[in-house]
């Protein structure tokens, strides 16, 4: 087992690579009660063109199968695995994201029992043609019920309005049309594919000795047949430059509009050490600007344009990457162009000393508070570790930053043909519709 240490921080991460392909970090926290530990595949939404590892073929699946698997793992044939990890004391949990899925749990006591669960339910997929149809009920429901929410619409439709017909710009839990496609064979296919040991990752962070939990992994693993399999070939269609639509806007019943909008990034590089430099520098940025100590913040609020639910965020990965900013407001248009007339003025006026300063110094200071938590560590470092940045450089890079990073992030990334507007409207009411002459 290799460790690596990180001396300014006082933190080390254990790592080995097991005779089947699978990566195992451990991070050593004797001060925490609590153990946190995730099982993580590089498979998730967008990958729905492949070549099957077993035959070598090339084929296409529909969309939300990957949020589908996630689902259906839970399900064995003798019962729930809730069950099994409820029994010893654990709470447990998964997601699915655009590139990975997550199975994970955490507990305070039984952490091998646990750690074993974990691995033995990933590693034992159960499909039936009943249990599939089941499912395409009950997630169906999930579909219609977050597509009602306002947040969530609003999301989606800035990512479909962002990436259009690509992966990207399609809901990770896939459409009513694609879920019904879905057969127990294209599950298999998947799993086969993208569960294979060397395509996933366990992190496990928490009190217990590495020697003592990489001990445990290997004895589980070495009961279990794995074949050497090829890098996954996996085929995603090129990211379009320009957004596919700059406006969309839709209607729900609920109180207030929402908006949300930002630039589709045209910045890309191989270089993962340039990525997290970037992604720093856009962080710095929109936190100076628009983030609640601004100046900008404290106007949109006092204006009346929004509420303290305002935000923003930024994501890059190897393959694409997007801002976006928004919230609540009764008049989106008017929000929108006073953010933008702003941001266009600070990218001549540019940041300010005083404000780099203030928001390098409280991006640190989020640092240090990941490092005292278990899920957050887990998380971030699972994330950034599979798309080749090494999340305990983030000091490092916070404190060798410049106003002149910061500054060419802005101007390279506001860009009006680059941007996308999300609205959600409420819709109107029967009496609104009634005085105008309408029926409903």
């Amino acid at each position: 087992m290799h460790k690596t240490e990180y001396k300014t921080l006082q933190e080390a991460v254990y790592h080995q690579t097991l005779e089947n392909g699978l990566t195992v970090y451990i991070v050593h926290k004797p001060d925490f009660r609590q153990t946190y530990a995730s099982f993580t595949t590089q498979y998730g939404s967008v990958d729905r063109e492949f070549v099957v590892a077993s035959r070598g073929e090339r084929v296409i699946v529909p969309d939300g199968i990957a949020h589908f698997l996630e689902h259906k793992m839970f399900e064995e044939e003798h019962g729930d695995v809730f069950q099994d990890f409820a029994r010893y004391g654990a709470q447990a949990n998964a997601f699915t994201t655009y590139d990975t899925t997550t199975y994970l749990f955490s507990s305070t006591a039984n952490v091998r029992e646990n750690l074993m669960t974990l691995l033995d339910f990933v590693q034992r997929p159960y499909f039936t043609d009943e249990n599939v149809e089941k499912e395409k009920g009950i997630i169906g429901q999930e579909i219609a019920m977050y597509d009602e929410m306002p947040n969530w619409r609003c999301h989606s439709n800035f990512l479909r309005g962002l990436y259009g017909d690509h992966p990207m710009g399609v809901d990770i839990a896939g459409t009513q049309s694609s879920i019904q496609k879905i057969r127990k064979e294209d599950l298999y296919d998947c799993y086969e594919t993208f569960y294979h040991p060397s395509n996933m990752v366990l992190f496990v962070v928490g009190p217990e000795e590495p020697e003592r939990v990489i001990s445990w992994v290997v004895e589980n693993q070495s009961k279990k047949n794995y074949t050497r399999q090829k890098p996954v070939q996996r085929f995603l269609p090129p990211v379009p430059v320009r957004p596919h639509e700059q406006r969309v806007e839709s209607a729900l019943t609920m109180a207030q509009p929402r908006v949300l909008f930002g630039f589709k990034e045209t910045w890309q590089s191989p270089d993962a050490k340039k990525r997290q430099l970037r992604e720093t520098a856009m962080e710095v940025w929109m936190e100076a600007l628009l983030g609640r100590g601004s100046a900008l913040y404290h106007a949109l609020m006092d204006e009346g344009l929004t509420d303290a639910g305002f935000g923003s965020d930024y994501e890059l990965t190897p393959w694409y990457g997007h801002s976006q900013m928004g919230g609540n407001s009764n008049r989106p248009d008017e929000l929108v162009e006073r953010v933008l007339s702003e941001l266009l003025r600070y990218e001549k006026a540019g940041v300010g000393q005083k404000d780099f300063e203030r928001v390098r110094k409280k991006a640190m200071g989020r640092f240090f508070s990941l490092l005292d938590s278990p899920q957050g560590i887990a998380y971030v470092y699972t994330a950034q570790r599979l798309r080749g940045i090494d999340v305990f450089t983030a000091l490092d890079v916070l404190e060798h930053i410049t106003i002149d990073d910061v500054m060419e992030a802005l101007c390279s990334h506001v860009n009006e043909e680059q941007l996308t507007v999300s609205i959600v409207r409420p819709k109107p009411s029967r009496e609104d519709v009634a005085g105008k002459g309408g029926t409903i």
